[in-house]
């Protein structure tokens, strides 16, 4: 007798929780915001970046000449490129302000000079 009322019990609770699950399988999240970054002698481009606070953000960094780097520090991102090896990073910004971006590879002498910034909104 104790045994069904505890699996009576747990009923609402696992009904509760499928239907939960079943909301959020049709609901995902929004696909991120997408942007192309080519890193070459110097520069990247573009050079700013703006976005919204909360929502995804998809970077696709591209290296034309030779290796660079892409170090956006307030999201913890540091990466490697390497010449037409595309590298995706995926963040969510949680607090508005202008993040700078920058070259972590020496890539020669103009190098201190290859910045950008991430403008968030």
């Amino acid at each position: 007798m104790r045994l069904a009322k505890a699996k009576a019990a747990w009923a609402p609770v696992l009904l509760a929780t499928w239907a939960a699950w079943v909301i959020l399988a049709q609901n995902p999240s929004p696909p991120a915001t997408e942007f192309q970054i080519t890193a070459k002698k110097y520069e990247f481009t573009p050079e700013t970046i703006r976005v919204s606070v909360g929502n995804r953000v998809k970077l696709v960094i591209t290296a034309e000449d030779h290796t660079h780097g892409f170090k956006l520090e307030a999201m913890r991102i540091n990466e490697k490129v390497e010449k037409g090896k595309p590298v995706t990073v995926e963040f969510t910004p949680t607090e508005a302000g202008t993040f700078p971006f920058e070259c972590s590879h020496f890539c020669g002498l103009g190098h201190k000079k290859m910045k950008g910034q991430l403008i968030v909104e």
